[in-house]
């Protein structure tokens, strides 16, 4: 729950929103395809479909549109991704189970996959209220990531590896490292899902990736000058 958001506000602290973007989709796709392997007999495979009908335009835009956020700005859209979780009763609630609102939940994820850098708290919005289990939900999260994520690769990667080389990203012993640390962390982020129940996997959901949303937002306000700049920015 919210590493793809610790990891990102740790790496870009040292890298590029570009660099930061290829390498976060790297480590990410690691973590996400192992999990995905851990948990495949739990993919909601019907889910998945309506999210790819969703995501197919926004990567045709893709292909014509050229975009890389600001870092500030990506702060401000971490921080505040994870207060649609606390939208009142009676607000539009999404349901990944209904197909209108899966596709919509796969236009959203690619779009702030590629703007913000990670959506997890968006695709949290759409199944933390569903009827799914806990293992359902994180296994067909996880194979959402993984391909949104290869998206993200190709979006910035190529353009930075035609500009530079890879002369701005890290050694490839950096990911080498990374891969069996990501598997030990996932095969232990799996056991631990498997001690919780339902109830407590969607509440704690809830409450931790809110924490990390209001760290993005004091790096956002250090950022931009202060919380007054922060606000003023926001109202813009």
């Amino acid at each position: 729950m919210a590493g793809g958001m610790v990891f990102m506000a740790v790496i870009t602290i040292y890298l590029g929103v570009s660099e930061a973007m290829v390498v976060h989709g790297a480590v990410q796709s690691m973590s996400n395809s192992y999990r995905s392997y851990l948990l495949h007999t739990f993919i909601r495979w019907d889910v998945l479909g309506f999210h790819l009908i969703g995501a197919l335009p926004v990567i045709i835009v893709l292909v014509f549109v050229s975009f890389a956020p600001d870092k500030r700005l990506l702060f401000v859209a971490l921080g505040l991704l994870p207060f649609l979780l606390w939208l009142p009763r009676g607000w539009f609630q999404g349901d990944a189970e209904k197909p209108s609102h899966a596709i919509l939940c796969g236009s959203m994820i690619m779009t702030l996959n590629v703007t913000a850098g990670v959506a997890g708290p968006a695709l949290d919005f759409f199944y933390i209220k569903t009827k799914m289990t806990r293992h359902q939900i994180v296994a067909t999260k996880a194979v959402t990531m993984f391909l949104s994520h290869m998206v993200k690769i190709a979006y910035f990667g190529i353009p930075l590896i035609l500009a530079c080389g890879t002369g701005t990203l890290p050694a490839w012993w950096v990911f080498a490292l990374a891969l069996p640390c990501v598997m030990i962390g996932t095969f232990g982020g799996t056991r631990v899902l498997h001690r919780l129940n339902d109830i407590n996997f969607k509440y704690y959901t809830k409450y931790l990736v809110t924490a990390v949303g209001i760290y993005y937002l004091c790096r956002a306000a250090g950022y931009l000058g202060g919380v007054g700049s922060l606000l003023r920015e926001c109202q813009l």
